[in-house]
């Protein structure tokens, strides 16, 4: 017998059809993997020798469900560096994961039978996380124009109805690389208020993009009275995947709310992983600088290789560390990057993993180094032309 949960949107879960295609390359040496979205490098020394102390020092205790002070304090400075905010340590909470911030804003916003609203092609945790809560979802999907992504906005607010609790962006998104600018913020954010719809923005991707210091943000156009939630992670920024740390911009008003939703869901942090976030955030400055150099150097080899292949089209991402690009005839992408992987052992992720608006789509994570992702083309080519 099977037993089934008793909730029925989480026995409605899907496997991830990444971590599926990855699965059965195990065992394999040969492998050059190319579907996580992660940097191919380990976190900085200086980062994890933080960590390595800590625990040296038996810092190994509870710590505040909001945050450790000094993280808190560090974040809320990084911020308003960042975007000239004047956010306070009450604006800031502290999480295992931008997942587990994606999860804790939508359990503070989210009820069953809510309608929520998102785009698409996306990140499918994203979507997922207020299905679990027992919402129904529109997506409004992502067109290639001009060369890059592009999303409709009018598109976007009119699918919103009178029963939409919640919008939900990705910007930078994944797996696409595209991205708002300040007007469609402005005016997203206007219509939310107009409206009483909550705004959950994803900007897990904030400081990889490729032709300003950071990507235009939610966090200084919001005020303290705006029903805004706003995740982040180090993961990408500081290459720090593994370490599950992010973090939630909040309404000041709302601290006790979340330190509760952490207290029920995680309690807390471990301390040392929070003071490597503070020297990353403190002393990380030039590494993400260098990161993102190193990303425009893939970016620009993978472009050019795509660019050649007459089956393939390719929208350039504006930010984030991803090619999304369509192959001509594909119509399954999850069959299409078994083949891949059996015949060439290159690992790209299927676009149907990211929603039914990425059929046809192969993801490739270029945070890599140039001469991996020359290996890679060279086995490529002869299925892509």
């Amino acid at each position: 017998m099977t037993i089934q949960p008793n909730r029925p949107s989480v026995g409605q879960l899907q496997p991830s059809l990444i971590r599926q295609l990855a699965n059965g390359a195990l065992g394999r040496d040969d492998v050059l993997p190319l579907w996580f979205g992660e940097p191919d490098v380990p976190t900085a020394h200086f980062i994890r020798d933080v960590a390595k102390a800590s625990l040296d020092n038996g810092n190994t205790f509870y710590q505040a469900n909001a945050g450790h002070p000094l993280l808190r304090t560090a974040l809320k400075d990084y911020m308003n560096c960042l975007y000239a905010t004047d956010f306070v340590e009450d604006n800031i909470i502290i999480t295992t994961s931008g997942m587990a911030a994606v999860a804790l804003a939508t359990q503070c916003v989210v009820a069953e039978g809510d309608h929520i609203v998102t785009h698409s092609p996306t990140w499918p945790n994203l979507p997922s996380t207020p299905q679990i809560m027992g919402a129904d979802l529109t997506c409004v999907p992502l067109r290639p124009k001009d060369g890059y992504w592009h999303l409709d906005i009018e598109e976007l607010l009119a699918a919103c109805t009178s029963k939409t609790r919640a919008l939900l962006i990705n910007s930078p998104s994944n797996p696409t690389g595209w991205m708002l600018n300040d007007a469609e913020q402005q005016h997203i954010l206007d219509f939310c208020r107009a409206h009483d719809i909550w705004l959950i923005a994803d900007e897990v991707y904030s400081r990889i993009v490729y032709d300003r210091p950071h990507a235009p943000s939610f966090a200084d156009k919001i005020t303290d009275d705006d029903k805004v939630l706003i995740v982040n992670s180090f993961s990408k920024t500081w290459a720090m995947t593994g370490w599950r740390l992010g973090w939630l911009t909040i309404p000041k008003s709302m601290v006790t709310t979340f330190e509760m939703l952490v207290e029920y869901n995680f309690a807390c942090v471990f301390a040392p992983i929070q003071l490597a976030g503070v020297v990353a955030v403190n002393e990380g400055e030039s590494f993400v600088q260098e990161s993102v150099a190193r990303y425009k150097v893939a970016l620009d080899f993978v472009t050019d290789q795509l660019e050649d292949l007459p089956r393939v089209s390719f929208p350039k991402p504006r930010a984030a560390f991803y090619a999304f690009f369509g192959v001509d005839g594909v119509d399954d992408s999850f069959a299409f990057a078994q083949e891949i992987l059996a015949k060439t052992g290159v690992g790209l992720a299927p676009g149907i993993a990211f929603g039914t608006d990425g059929e046809g789509y192969l993801r490739l994570c270029f945070a890599s180094d140039v001469e991996r992702l020359e290996q890679a083309f060279d086995r490529l080519k002869p299925m892509l032309t």
